[in-house]
């Protein structure tokens, strides 16, 4: 017989769905961007082999998606309040201007790059500012 290692489940999340640990919102931010950036890549590899367009022109603001769900999921956890409606707009608005800058910074580059930067930089902007922010909002230091 073979023993078995029980595990805690990735991400850890409490008895409301919430995402408990800052360190395990992060990892599934940044996989589910590092995901669409790779579908990204393959979707684009294609296109240019079928000479639809050219290598590294697709729009790289895609990658956000696979995030963006999981700060839906996040949103719907927590009750209905002022507090998390502020959170979410505090949390949206830094992360959007995080990856704004970081898009412009990296203009010179394809969309494909400078807009999966921008897609990365605002996921974990979002992140840090959601998960400390509605914390502090909702009165909870856990």
């Amino acid at each position: 017989m073979s023993e078995r290692s029980e595990r805690a489940p990735f991400p850890r999340r409490d008895d409301d769905r919430r995402i408990v640990v800052l360190a395990d919102l992060l990892g599934v931010t940044l996989a589910g961007v590092v995901v669409g950036v790779v579908a990204l890549l393959v979707f684009d590899w294609i296109f240019a082999l079928l000479g639809i367009g050219e290598f590294g022109r697709a729009n790289g603001w895609l990658a956000v998606i696979l995030p963006a769900w999981v700060f839906v999921e996040e949103f719907r956890a927590w009750n209905f309040g002022p507090a998390r409606v502020a959170g979410a707009l505090v949390a949206a608005a830094v992360g959007i201007a995080a990856g704004l800058l970081a898009a412009g910074l990296a203009a010179g580059a394809p969309p494909l790059v400078s807009g999966g930067l921008g897609a990365a930089v605002f996921a974990v902007a979002y992140a840090l500012v959601w998960f400390v922010g509605i914390r502090w909002l909702a009165g909870r230091t856990s």
